[in-house]
Formats: C-alpha cells, structure tokens, sequence
C-alpha cells in the first residue's frame, strides 16, 4: 500500500479522515450490524485510519471478543487503548494474514488505491472463519460525471483522468460484487450510498479539504487547471450549489461454512 495517495504524513490528513470517519460511520456501522455482528466476535479492519470503526467493533464484541485495527501507517491509533482492541500494522498486499481467524473482515476506502485490489481481498477472505463475513465500501464516482453546470463537470473529468494515470480506480465499488462471488463467498449483495450536499456542507469540506492536499498534483498533471480548481471551490463555498459527487458501494458475503 506504499502507493497509497494521500499519506498520512500529508498537512491536515487527520483532520480529513476524521471528517471522513464522521460522514460515513454511521452507514458502515448500520452494515455491520445488518450482517449480524455479535458478542464474542473477533473482527479485523484493514486500513483503520483513525480507528473509529475498530473502537466501536471492540465495545460490541466485548468482553469475550476481539478487534484488530490494521494499517500500513498506525500513527494515528498507536495510542488508541481500549478493552477488546488490538492495534498493528499490516501491510493487506505484502504481509501474512491469520488464517481462518476472524469472523468479520472490513475494508473501506482501500482497495481502490491498489493495483492488486484482488489480491487484496483475497487475502482478506483467507482471514475469515468459516461462515465469517467480508465487508467491502468502495467509491463509484459515476454520479460526478454528470455535475452541472459544465465548468464543475470539465473539472471532474480532470480529476478522473489524473486519478486513472495515478493508479487511483474511483469506479471499483462496481466491480467488487462479482469479485466476491468468483471467490466463493455466498449470500454475495450490495448497495451504494450517494449523498447529496450543498456547498459549505460537511461533504463539500471533505472535498474541499481532499483537493487541497492534492492541488499540487492535479496542476502538475495538466488535467485540471487553476481556473477550474478557482471555480471548484468557489462553488463548493456557495450554500445554493447543490451536488453529487460519488456513491460508496458497499458489498458483503460469507465465506462458505
């Protein structure tokens, strides 16, 4: 995951993923207890972030169960201390997995930043137990392509052509389903989660803030300009923009009992 985009060494990335953290939470936490998480179970993330979800997993299991908050940069959760919880880094394309281990695995905002993204999941579907089940949430930026007006349009398909050269594949929550299912799990489904924000909102913060940390490398590309970045966050300022940017699709099955 050395590859990864926006590393955490990057100026205001924790405030970022904690906004992140913020914004979607909430429907990854209403997947998992869909899926059926309970006591006793032990539950590993891979690419923790700030640990949020892995905090929140460790009070559900506990005290019998188990959590493991995983990243290739723990930085942000090395003081992260909780009953229940564990806190390690792990590198999902390169490092070893417990086998047969855990009864859930989650993955958010990870796997489209690797050129081995199958891979990747089939390292995480080894971790699971029998019966256990895998949980994946990925973007589609296919919403993005059809913003108005034109200027904010023209500015993600500049986005979407420096993301492609990067090795960034922001269409991946759509592949994922058929992944799962050619890998064996059952019970394979999905679903995606679109917001709709106006400027000023938190979600156009969160853009606002992601494409600030990476400005220098959307210019350098030639894609996006500095008249369209001036006219995107303009309109990600204005309280009467309305938009709607990128789907995160979760998918999720089980590993065959």
């Amino acid at each position: 995951m050395s590859e990864y985009i926006l590393p955490h060494d990057l100026k205001g990335e924790p405030q970022r993923l904690r906004l992140m953290s913020a914004l979607l939470d909430p429907m990854e936490r209403g997947h998992i207890e869909r899926l059926g998480l309970r006591l006793g179970w032990r539950c590993l993330e891979i690419g923790c972030g700030i640990g949020s979800i892995s905090q929140w997993l460790a009070e559900k299991v506990a005290p019998a169960g188990h959590a493991v908050a995983s990243d290739i940069d723990v930085s942000y959760v090395a003081d992260l201390k909780a009953p229940c919880l564990e806190v390690g880094r792990l590198d999902i394309l390169h490092d070893a997995v417990e086998a047969n281990a855990y009864d859930l695995v989650v993955c958010r905002a990870v796997l489209h930043h690797l050129a081995g993204a199958r891979q990747a999941i089939e390292s995480m579907i080894s971790a699971l137990k029998p019966g256990g089940v895998l949980l994946s949430i990925e973007p589609d930026m296919l919403p993005c392509t059809v913003t108005e007006p034109e200027t904010i349009r023209s500015f993600w398909q500049g986005w979407l052509q420096w993301s492609a050269e990067a090795g960034i594949d922001y269409f991946i929550g759509r592949k994922i389903p058929r992944w799962l299912d050619s890998a064996g799990l059952e019970d394979v489904d999905g679903e995606g989660h679109t917001a709709l924000f106006n400027g000023g909102s938190d979600w156009a913060r969160y853009w606002l803030m992601t494409i600030h940390e990476l400005e220098s490398a959307l210019l350098q590309s030639g894609h996006v300009t500095r008249n369209m970045l001036d006219e995107f966050y303009t309109r990600l300022q204005e309280p009467h923009y309305w938009s709607s940017v990128i789907t995160f699709t979760a998918n999720w099955g089980r590993k065959p009992a």
